[in-house]
């Protein structure tokens, strides 16, 4: 783990008001801390939602788009708006911002994934600092599914983060809701994101972000995963950053697994699954608790039409996830010998163990 390297994602309500507006105010206050953050000699990268949000309040719209034409064209004309205030906030302190625009797909392809790393480790060089956003004019998948959370636990494994900080609009994850319930308490720390955990985020989101707690822990999961620190913190409150880097108790942390994945684990933990294999529960334990090869015996049911060698997910009897790797057959050979042993099928494995990263 690379100790001067952290990853700050800041989400589209921390940085605008409920009609889109951008706060110059805010992003000042945001600039200033990033500042003193790489004055500590820390290679920082900023995750920036908020392009179309910003759409939204150039255009005048009265509220966030839902087909996809329009959040492109929205996301079109907030991003130069949001990148003008992150030059204009940064210059103060002599600093050059680098626009990169990522898409799903840059973190699909190994060579093109490795690429975008030297890129980000190149502007580090310069003394830039990257302010990362997915390609929102052009991502299908982030607009209509994904978030920047997402994308910002991928930076973070792409660069072998120290720390990822999420900035939202609430102090961290709460035992239950506050707003319904006055007993909920803020979990200042969290050691392992089970089911218990996963069932505590309420599956909300506001009306200019695409995020919400649910994807706050599918991030933190991704990113700790490959033994980053993640902090979920208020966005909102005066700085933050200052708190947290100063040793103060900021938000909900999340602690890396005691096993990080390598990097290769870290990429196909990464990229865009081609389809899905349904695995019976001794398959799973397989997997997941043996470190074992798929064997096309336990694949239970075959979702997709993937080739031979494509990223596939692997989902237990319950439906969760419990991991992705590259497949040695296509989804037909797959259907073909889905629940017989190796004896019968002439197959060692669907998916040796290691072209698969789980957890």
């Amino acid at each position: 783990m690379t100790q001067d390297r952290v990853v700050v994602k800041v989400g589209t309500n921390v940085l605008a008001d409920a009609c889109g507006t951008l706060d110059a105010v805010r992003i000042q206050s945001l600039a200033d801390q990033l500042h003193r953050l790489r004055t500590g000699g820390r290679r920082v990268v900023l995750v920036t939602s908020g392009a179309i949000g910003a759409g939204v309040g150039v255009l005048g719209l009265k509220q966030r788009p839902t087909d996809l034409p329009h959040l492109q064209a929205c996301a079109a004309v907030g991003q130069p708006a949001l990148m003008t205030l992150y030059q204009h906030a940064l210059a103060r302190h002599g600093i050059v911002p680098a626009q990169v625009l990522l898409t799903a797909a840059d973190f699909d392809s190994r060579p093109r994934y490795l690429n975008a790393r030297h890129t980000l480790l190149t502007l580090f060089d310069y003394g830039c600092l990257p302010v990362v956003n997915e390609n929102d004019t052009v991502s299908v998948a982030e607009i209509k599914f994904g978030d920047n959370d997402h994308l910002a636990a991928l930076v973070a494994g792409l660069l072998d983060a120290r720390l990822l900080v999420l900035l939202t609009n609430v102090p961290g994850l709460y035992t239950a809701d506050p707003r319904s319930d006055p007993a909920a308490t803020l979990l200042p720390v969290v050691d392992r994101i089970d089911a218990a955990v996963s069932g505590l985020a309420a599956s909300t989101k506001s009306g200019l972000g695409t995020g919400g707690m649910k994807s706050k822990l599918r991030a933190a999961r991704l990113a700790t995963a490959a033994g980053c620190t993640v902090v979920v913190a208020d966005g909102g409150r005066d700085g933050v950053l200052d708190a947290l880097f100063a040793g103060a108790s900021v938000g909900t942390t999340f602690r890396p697994t005691a096993d990080p994945a390598n990097a290769r684990r870290r990429w196909l933990g990464a990229g865009i699954p081609k389809g899905t294999l349904h695995l019976d529960a001794g398959a799973v334990a397989a997997v997941t608790a043996k470190g074992k090869s798929l064997l096309a015996v336990g694949v239970t049911a075959v979702a997709g039409d993937f080739r031979k060698g494509d990223l596939v997910r692997l989902v237990g009897p319950d439906g969760a996830e419990v991991g992705r790797g590259l497949s040695n057959l296509s989804a037909a050979e797959v259907e073909r010998t889905k629940g017989k042993t190796s004896a019968e099928t002439g197959y060692a494995e669907v998916i040796h163990r290691d072209q698969m990263a789980t957890g």
